[in-house]
């Protein structure tokens, strides 16, 4: 896909060019700019309904656009959760209401996310990216099996956090060496696996179509690999942190916790090597915004998930760009085209400048949203965020007080 990629990005730049000309702000564009397509997210939690003290679809969607995301899927871990029509609706009455750039959810794939009676799906597809019950593995083959029946009927995707509950025991971090050495309680990474090899099988009986959400364990990639080369209907996503750091660089913060945990340098290196080869198809943030409470207990008692919509870009590109680990044309792949393909989420003409002359380092203090927790917290990096553009109008412009 490399050459199409870089036909398409060269037509966005003349498109980026052409708008910033005839709107005054040509001065944005230097010789220390790159200019890329609008960034699509497709796993982001914006709390809202049902949780606005942390994240609402205005802040969440202003940090996407700080990001330079126009583009975002929204996990349905939220109250009511979209398990109906009527429960959609509230959310898709607040995104109409105040999103800055194109925001669609998921609809749950099992009432409530218990796992047990599907959600109605054929009323919310049609306003749905796909079916998630996002945080909660589905337990049951038998309602996995179901629906991924209706899922292909509806010509939608399921999309799976993969944990088999049975394996978690209590553990909050990675099961290994730092949780050993620091006394901690460890997730293994069976725990993921498993679940993603059941879910393989189902898909190769079913035809559905099936994404595997924030991969992080390196016998998932190899599942993954196998499946693609046998012709399963499969995509995956990996995350930033799972591809920059390892439970090697774990602290007694709670900012470091997330599920799946960062786990052993083998695993980074074999997810690198996914996004290289092909396996992994697109990085997702999962970006999860907590309050600063819920996120200040240490690893043991603070709440998962960590904020990443306004660090993505420049911590991938500066550690994965800039190393020569891939191109620039590839992590586009990674963070817009592929996700947009796969999720059918058009782009349009939306652009991002990224200015990379100079490395700052990331405050959270500085995040448009709600969420300060990330382990990237006073990160150096390059790929300054200085414009987005959505639909033909700016939605974040960089005014130097960062």
């Amino acid at each position: 896909m490399n050459g199409q990629t870089k036909i398409r990005r060269k037509s966005i730049e003349k498109t980026a060019a052409d708008f910033l000309r005839k709107s005054g702000l040509s001065d944005v564009l230097t010789d220390k700019c790159i200019i890329v397509p609008g960034l699509c997210d497709v796993h982001v939690h914006f709390r809202e309904p049902g949780y606005l003290y942390k994240e609402t679809i205005a802040t969440g969607s202003r940090a996407a656009a700080h990001g330079g995301y126009t583009a975002v899927c929204t996990m349905p871990n939220v109250n009511p959760v979209p398990d109906c029509k009527q429960s959609l609706d509230v959310q898709l009455d607040a995104v109409k209401g105040s999103a800055c750039i194109k925001v669609v959810p998921y609809g749950a794939v099992t009432e409530g996310e218990r796992g047990e009676k599907l959600s109605a799906m054929e009323e919310l597809a049609d306003s749905v990216c796909a079916f998630s019950d996002d945080g909660r593995g589905i337990q049951s083959a038998d309602v996995m099996k179901a629906a991924m029946e209706r899922a292909k009927s509806l010509g939608k995707i399921i999309a799976a956090h993969c944990e088999d509950n049975s394996l978690l025991k209590g553990g909050y971090i990675h099961d290994g060496a730092y949780a050993k050495t620091h006394g901690h309680r460890g997730i293994s990474s069976e725990s993921e696996y498993i679940q993603i090899a059941r879910d393989i099988e189902l898909a190769k009986r079913t035809g559905c179509a099936y994404h595997v959400c924030h991969i992080s364990a390196k016998e998932s990639v190899e599942l993954i690999r196998r499946a693609k080369s046998e012709g399963v209907n499969i995509t995956c996503e990996t995350a930033p942190h799972y591809l920059i750091l390892c439970d090697e660089d774990l602290q007694e913060d709670g900012r470091f916790k997330m599920n799946p945990p960062l786990r052993a340098k083998s695993d980074r290196e074999a997810l690198l090597e996914g996004i290289k080869d092909g396996t992994v198809d697109m990085i997702a943030t999962d970006h999860a915004p907590h309050s600063a409470d819920e996120k200040s207990r240490g690893l043991e008692k603070s709440l998962m998930g960590v904020v990443g919509l306004e660090t993505a870009f420049p911590v991938l590109y500066t550690e994965l760009v800039m190393t020569g680990i891939i191109t620039s044309d590839r992590l586009i792949e990674l963070m817009c085209y592929n996700p947009r393909e796969r999720f059918g989420i058009d782009g349009g003409e939306d652009f991002a400048v990224f200015d990379i002359s100079e490395p700052y380092a990331i405050n959270p203090e500085k995040f448009m949203s709600k969420g300060r927790a990330t382990p990237f917290e006073g990160r150096k990096v390059f790929a300054r965020c200085v414009l987005t553009v959505h639909n033909g109008a700016v939605v974040w412009k960089y005014d130097g007080a960062e």
